[in-house]
This record gives C-alpha cells, sequence and structure tokens, in this order.
C-alpha cells in the first residue's frame, strides 16, 4: 500500500479535478489524502444553501467531508487560509488569505503533513493554476517547495486538456451552448492561452470512467456551489461521462513521448 496526498485550493476543486484517481487509488489499496488551503469563502452559495447564522467557510468545509466520504479518502485537513478571490478581487490584499500568505510559513505547514504521510505520490496543480486562480498558483508553489523538502519524489500537476475540451465544444454545439448559458466565464476562461494544458505536453490520462457516478456525487455534495441546475449538474450523462472521464496530469521533466501514462503510483 502506498500513499498520495492531494493537494487543493477550495472545496469542490478536488472532486472537480482529481475524485476519479483518489476513488481509483482508494480501491486499489492505497491511502489517500485530502489537503485544502481555504475553506472557499469567496465562493457564491446558491439560493438557501447556508443556515441561519452559518457562514459559506463552514457549510464548504462541511460539503468537503462529505465529499471525502464518498471519494472515500483517509484523512482531510485544512491548512488554515482564507479564500483569495479570483484575480484581481480585493480579497487578493486580504493579509489573512493564501495568496497573501508567508510562503515558507505556507510551506511549512503542508510539509508537516507530508512528513507524517511520506506520501509517494503529490498532485498539486500546474504552474498557471489551471486558469489563473490566485489560490490554484499558490498550491503549485507551495506543492512544489514542500515536496522538495521533504523528498516526495513523484509529483504530478493536475491540469485540464485544453485541446481535448476545445475539440469538444467545437464538436458538440450543445456543450458549448449550454457554458455559454449557465456559465459563461467559464467559458471564456477556455479560449485564452493559459486555460489548462495543450494534449501534447501532458503526459498521464487517467481513465476514472468507472467512478462517473461517485465522482458527480462528489460534486453534488458541495451544493452550496454546484446545483442540478448549474453546468456541471445538468450535463448528460454522456456529456459527463466524456468531460469528466479522464483526469489529466503532468510529470514535469518527463516529456510524454509515446502514450499517455495511465497510473500515477506505476
Amino acid at each position: 500500500m502506498a500513499t498520495m496526498v492531494n493537494f487543493h485550493a477550495h472545496p469542490d476543486d478536488e472532486a472537480i479535478a482529481t475524485s476519479g484517481t483518489m476513488m481509483k487509488a482508494a480501491e486499489e489499496g492505497h491511502r489517500v489524502v485530502l489537503v485544502v488551503a481555504t475553506k472557499g469563502e469567496q465562493g457564491e452559495p446558491a439560493a438557501g444553501a447556508l443556515d441561519p447564522g452559518e457562514t459559506l467557510g463552514e457549510r464548504r468545509a462541511t460539503e468537503t467531508l462529505e465529499a471525502a466520504r464518498i471519494i472515500g479518502a483517509d484523512r482531510v485537513e485544512f491548512l488554515g487560509y482564507e479564500d483569495s478571490g479570483m484575480a484581481g478581487d480585493e480579497a487578493n490584499d486580504n493579509p489573512a488569505c493564501f495568496w497573501q500568505a508567508d510562503f515558507a510559513e505556507a510551506v511549512g505547514r503542508l510539509a508537516a503533513i507530508l512528513a507524517e504521510e511520506s506520501p509517494e505520490v503529490l498532485t498539486v496543480y500546474d504552474p498557471n493554476g489551471g486558469y489563473g486562480h490566485p489560490d490554484h498558483i499558490q498550491v503549485h508553489r507551495v506543492g512544489v517547495e514542500a515536496a522538495r523538502e521533504t523528498g516526495v519524489a513523484r509529483v504530478f500537476y493536475a491540469t485540464m486538456n485544453r485541446t481535448q475540451i476545445r475539440r469538444q465544444m467545437a464538436e458538440v454545439a450543445s456543450m458549448a451552448e449550454a457554458m455559454e448559458e449557465i456559465e459563461p466565464e467559464r467559458a471564456q476562461r477556455v479560449e485564452e492561452e493559459d486555460f489548462g494544458t495543450e494534449e501534447a505536453d501532458i503526459t498521464h490520462a487517467v481513465d476514472v470512467s468507472s467512478y462517473l457516478e461517485r465522482k458527480r456525487a462528489a460534486m453534488l455534495a458541495h451544493v452550496s456551489q454546484i446545483t442540478a441546475d448549474s453546468f456541471f449538474g445538468s450535463m448528460t450523462d454522456q456529456q459527463f461521462a466524456d468531460v469528466f472521464g479522464t483526469e489529466w496530469y503532468v510529470a514535469p521533466g518527463s516529456p510524454r513521448r509515446g502514450p499517455f501514462a495511465t497510473d500515477l503510483f506505476g
């Protein structure tokens, strides 16, 4: 049995980006640890999602624990920072936010967990954090340095296959139209050159098609953010399989010269 640590920025990031890989690892007998930098305080809660007196951070932490249960994670830890918001938001200047964190201190918090767990695998985000979110970029920076300090040899960048997503949007008009209508900001990001990673630069493609029902359930556990009528929640089974049936990673310093590798532990 080996250990995998998945480092994420906000609640629901784990469900969207790496939950299938985490489920696969757990099913194969590996220990799965989820570390989340913030509680996603800058998210926009769905109408009626919060109980009286409940903060969004409290709600999202509870949702994370439920998603982790569905995934099969053995341990969940929050690093204790606040959500920095999108690039350019006033929240970027909050001294308690992850973007403003003392770098050495943040590395130390994650490194302490890595030292306890001695993982064979650590996942973070690609250098641009997928789409330029400050907290995602900070996850990359902090995660890479904490891995270096604690000797984690196998570090993978969870990313999005930019080539595939654009191809799907071009081929399936209904998907592009739904994204434009329901989540226009997300649709705009897909067109930007720093969104995700080109397929030629991706090294690992993990087939998670066997876990799609549970992956959707883990996403919908974050009910304050992902509702049944949201873009993700309203996908047909086929659309969901097309978009989320594979999770993509980059092994830094190991360019792909043939087929995708399929196992982060291999």
